[in-house]
C-alpha cells in the first residue's frame, strides 16, 4: 500500500523494483468486451470497492472545517502536508467522544472509506477519534478542567468549611465497594453515635456519572445532612473518569451542603477534586476529616473550662483583695458596725410595716363585708321580684273591677238602647213609612196646606232619598189628592 502511495502507477521505476508485486496486483490487461458506464453506475462500483477493501483504515491528520450540525452530525477534513480528506462523523458516534476536537488539532481517526455519490467525493466515515500523543481520556480531562476554571468554580472563596461535629452524614459511593466499609469503620470508631445516610450508586461505567449527580441532589435535599462524602476506591483513569463528568462537578457546585471529594488513592486527581469544598486523598482520610475525635473534642471543652475557671478564680480573689483594702481606709473602719446597725433598723421597720398593712388590710376587709351587706340588702333582683307580685296581684284586681264595672253599666245601657231603638224614625222607616221634607230641610211636612203646587220636597226613606215636585195637593177636608212627580 505504501508504494502504491508513494509512487505513481505509471512509474517505470515501480516494476522494475519489485516485478513479483508488479505481477500480482497489476496482471497484464486482456482485450475485454467494450463496456459504457453511467457516472452512477461508476460511483457505485467506486464505492463498492473502497468500502470492501478499506473497511477498517486508520488514519493520521490535522483537524479542518470541524462542524457539528444541528443533527448531531460532525462535518470535517483532515490533512497533512500533501492531501486532505472530507470525513464525516455520525451522531451515534459522536456520542462517545470524550474530548472536544477542534481545527489545527493532530487526531487518529478510524472508521471506513466509502464515496458520497451526488459529488463524487471520496471520505472517511469515522467511527472513532482520538488525540495524537495524548490520550482521549486525559485530553477531555484537561480540557473540562481549563473551562471548569474559568468559571471560577474551583476559586477557594466559593468553598464551604466543614462542620465540626455532624449529626448525620451523607454517603454516596458503591455499596459493594472497600470505600464504604473502610467509611463506616473509622466513623464508628471515631465518633459512634454519628447518623449515616448511605446512598448507593454505580461508581464505573456507562451512565455512572447522572447516577453519581443525581444522588448527590438527592442527598442534599434530605433533611438534617450536614456534610456529604462521595468517592470510591482505586482505579485506571477509565474506572475514575465518571468522576470527571461535567453533570458531576455540576452537582456539586450546586450542593447547598459541604461536599468532601474521597476518589482513589493520593496520587489520583479528578474534576470532582477540584470543585469539592473539600479533597481526602482516600476514603478513610475523608472519613477522619469530616469528624473529630469525640476524646479530642471533649479535652477542648475540659481545657476551655479550665480556662474559664480559673480567670473567674483570678477575679474573685482580686475583687476580694480590693474589698480587703476598702475595709483598711480610715472612713470606713467603723462600716461594718453601721452596716449591722443599718441592718437592725431595717428589720424593724419591716416588722413595723408588716404589722400596719394587716391593720389596714384587716380595716379594709371589716368595711368591705359591711358594704356587702348593705348591697345585699338592697339587691334589685330581689326588690323587682317583690314588686313584680305586687304588680301581679294588683293587675288581677284591676281585671276584676274592669269587668265588673262594666257589667254594672251595661244593663241600663242595653235598656235605654231598647227604649232608643223603639223611638227611632228609622224604625219607622224601615216598615215601610217615609219622611217629607221641605225643599231647604228646615221642617217636616206634616201638613198638605204647607206646601203649594209646584213646591220642591224631600222624602227619606229606609234606604235612600227622593227629590219631588208638588203636582197636586188635598186638604184634610177637602180630601184633596197630593200628587208628586220625581225629578
Amino acid at each position: 500500500m505504501a508504494d502504491l502511495v508513494d509512487l505513481p502507477f505509471d512509474h517505470p521505476a515501480h516494476a522494475d523494483r519489485d516485478p513479483q508485486l508488479s505481477k500480482t496486483r497489476f496482471p497484464p490487461a486482456k482485450p475485454t468486451a467494450r463496456r459504457i458506464f453511467t457516472v452512477a453506475e461508476l460511483t457505485s462500483e467506486v464505492r463498492e470497492l473502497l468500502e470492501t477493501t478499506y473497511g477498517g483504515i486508520w488514519i493520521d491528520g490535522e483537524l479542518s472545517n470541524y462542524r457539528r450540525w444541528r443533527t448531531g452530525h460532525v462535518y470535517f477534513t483532515l490533512k497533512d502536508a500533501g492531501a486532505q480528506l472530507k470525513g464525516v462523523m455520525f451522531r451515534s458516534a459522536v456520542r462517545h467522544l470524550r474530548f472536544t476536537p477542534d481545527d489545527g488539532m493532530r487526531v487518529i481517526v478510524q472508521g471506513r472509506l466509502s464515496v458520497y455519490e451526488p459529488k463524487g467525493e471520496y471520505q472517511i466515515v469515522c467511527e472513532h477519534m482520538e488525540p495524537h500523543g495524548i490520550g482521549a481520556l486525559q485530553l477531555a480531562f484537561e480540557q473540562l478542567k481549563r473551562r471548569l476554571e474559568l468559571e471560577g468554580l474551583f476559586d477557594p472563596s466559593r468553598k464551604r468549611p466543614l462542620p465540626t461535629l455532624p449529626r448525620k452524614i451523607g454517603i454516596v459511593t458503591s455499596i459493594d465497594g472497600a470505600a464504604l466499609r473502610d467509611i463506616i469503620h473509622i466513623l464508628g470508631r471515631r465518633y459512634p453515635n454519628v447518623h449515616l445516610v448511605i446512598r448507593p450508586v454505580r461508581v464505573q461505567g456507562e451512565g455512572a456519572g447522572n447516577d453519581i449527580a443525581q444522588a448527590l441532589n438527592q442527598t442534599a435535599k434530605l433533611s438534617g445532612v450536614d456534610v456529604i462524602i462521595v468517592g470510591r476506591g482505586g482505579g485506571s483513569i477509565e474506572d475514575l473518569w465518571a468522576f470527571n463528568e461535567e453533570v458531576v462537578a455540576r452537582a456539586i457546585v450546586a450542593s447547598t451542603i459541604p461536599i468532601i471529594s474521597a476518589i482513589g488513592h493520593e496520587t489520583d486527581f479528578t474534576i470532582a477534586d477540584f470543585v469539592a469544598d473539600l479533597r481526602a486523598p482516600t476514603p478513610s482520610a475523608a472519613a477522619e476529616m469530616v469528624v473529630t475525635r469525640k476524646d479530642e473534642f471533649r479535652a477542648q471543652i475540659d481545657r476551655m473550662q479550665e480556662r474559664l475557671r480559673n480567670g473567674a478564680s483570678m477575679r474573685i480573689h482580686s475583687e476580694q483583695a480590693r474589698v480587703r483594702s476598702l475595709e483598711q481606709r480610715p472612713g470606713l473602719a467603723a462600716w461594718p458596725t453601721r452596716l449591722a446597725l443599718t441592718g437592725r433598723r431595717v428589720v424593724d421597720l419591716s416588722h413595723g410595716l408588716s404589722r400596719a398593712t394587716r391593720r389596714f388590710v384587716g380595716r379594709g376587709q371589716r368595711r368591705y363585708h359591711e358594704l356587702r351587706l348593705r348591697l345585699e340588702g338592697r339587691d334589685l333582683r330581689r326588690a323587682v321580684g317583690r314588686i313584680t307580685t305586687r304588680l301581679t296581684f294588683s293587675k288581677g284586681r284591676l281585671a276584676r273591677e274592669i269587668t265588673r264595672h262594666i257589667s254594672e253599666r251595661r244593663e241600663p245601657l242595653v235598656a235605654l238602647a231598647g227604649r232608643l231603638e223603639n223611638l227611632s224614625p228609622l224604625g219607622v222607616l224601615g216598615r215601610g213609612y217615609a219622611v217629607c221634607w221641605n225643599g231647604d230641610r228646615t221642617g217636616i211636612v206634616s201638613d198638605a196646606s204647607s206646601v203649594e203646587k209646584g213646591d220642591a220636597v224631600h222624602i227619606t226613606l229606609h234606604r235612600g232619598e227622593l227629590g219631588c215636585k208638588v203636582v197636586t195637593t188635598k186638604r184634610p177636608s177637602t180630601s184633596t189628592e197630593i200628587r208628586t212627580s220625581t225629578e
